[in-house]
């Protein structure tokens, strides 16, 4: 029995080993995943800078937290703040929108950390005279830092054979502990109104991030790792089911070099007053990321503000270390129409989802 606990301890010790070899590769080299949340539908610019105004309302702010692996290594700790703003342009039928994302990630014991400020644009054509049918062109681009904190790394270079020695160089050859670059994402998507009801609608898109192919993203200077461009395909539909509820299917997929990933998932709402214009609503549903985590779903609306959580039950090989537990998400969403002349609501047809 005492053998059987001390080969099932270092087992676990070695997944939580090889948890924190990844983390640490995600920064060092390029060919590894970028940042993701599990509630990606509110985080619309790291999907596709083409999905950018694609709401019902003028104005979008959007924040997400997600804290994440508190039971393998220290907590990855990574944050979304997002802006919008539509307006009509042209003939009242085509529409801007502006605005911008800024993502702040940390990870593991030696801080592994990335800030990136980046503005988006993106033109929204009308394709129908008569009801909502957009095919939008987005941009996105900005400023990428990265950082570590050299003091908290320690290699085998420090261990003399009778153990740690903080005295002994780390045998890193990498100069700086931080270092930038500029980074680009390019993307189209189609909107449109399904039927009659112009509640009923869906969005299909495809995003292509990191086409400049920065090669300044490494902490040895003199490196050359080219930055792997990954490719974001989405899709939502959202139907009416009675006067007082609906249901939203969203899903992505995305690949970067050989790593890929599925994630898809429904939500369900009940509208809590009005039919027509209703201030209160309460969502509830789940999403899967293939081979990962199971993630059920809560939000509540109070228009023009909603909040929602979401948290991942770990299904990967990785549970054993976890314990099943993952990700653990909140977001805080402000979305409305403004009260001026060139509001979109004034306007016959819009992009909106």
């Amino acid at each position: 029995m005492l053998t059987s606990n001390i080969i099932s301890s270092e087992k676990t010790i070695f997944i939580k080993f090889v948890a924190v070899l990844i983390a640490c590769n995600s920064f060092f080299f390029s060919n590894a995943q970028d940042i993701h949340f599990s509630q990606f539908f509110e985080t619309p610019l790291l999907r596709n800078p083409a999905l950018a105004g694609i709401f019902s309302g003028d104005v979008r702010v959007q924040s997400v937290f997600r804290t994440q692996w508190n039971s393998v290594t220290v907590p990855y700790v990574t944050g979304s703040v997002n802006a919008e703003y539509k307006k009509p342009v042209g003939n009242k039928n085509d529409f801007l929108t502006i605005g911008g994302q800024v993502l702040y990630d940390k990870a593991g014991t030696v801080a592994l950390t990335a800030t990136h400020i980046l503005p988006v644009l993106n033109f929204h054509k009308s394709l129908h005279s008569e009801k909502n049918m957009y095919l939008s062109l987005g941009f996105m681009g900005g400023w990428v830092q990265r950082s570590i904190d050299r003091s908290k790394i320690t290699t085998n270079s420090q261990y003399d054979g009778t153990g740690f020695n903080p005295g002994l160089a780390d045998g890193e050859t990498f100069l700086k502990n931080s270092y930038s670059y500029f980074d680009a994402s390019v993307g189209m998507s189609f909107n449109a109104q399904l039927g009659e009801n112009a509640d009923n609608n869906l969005y299909a898109g495809i995003g292509y991030h990191h086409f400049n192919k920065t090669t300044k993203n490494s902490f040895y200077g003199t490196a050359n790792y080219e930055m792997i461009p990954k490719w974001v395909g989405s899709a939502g539909l959202r139907l009416n089911i009675t006067d007082y509820s609906f249901f939203t299917l969203q899903a992505d997929y995305s690949k970067q070099g050989p790593y890929t990933e599925t994630l898809a998932g429904v939500l369900f709402t009940y509208k809590l007053d009005d039919i027509e214009d209703p201030k209160y609503l309460i969502h509830g549903g789940a999403f899967i990321r293939w081979n990962d985590a199971i993630i059920p779903v809560a939000k509540l609306e109070m228009r023009p503000l909603s909040v929602s959580v979401s948290y991942d039950a770990n299904i990967s090989q990785l549970k054993a270390a976890s314990k099943g537990r993952g990700g653990f998400e909140a977001a805080l969403t402000f979305q409305k129409y403004l009260n001026k002349e060139n509001s979109s609501l004034n306007s016959v047809q819009c992009p909106k989802f």
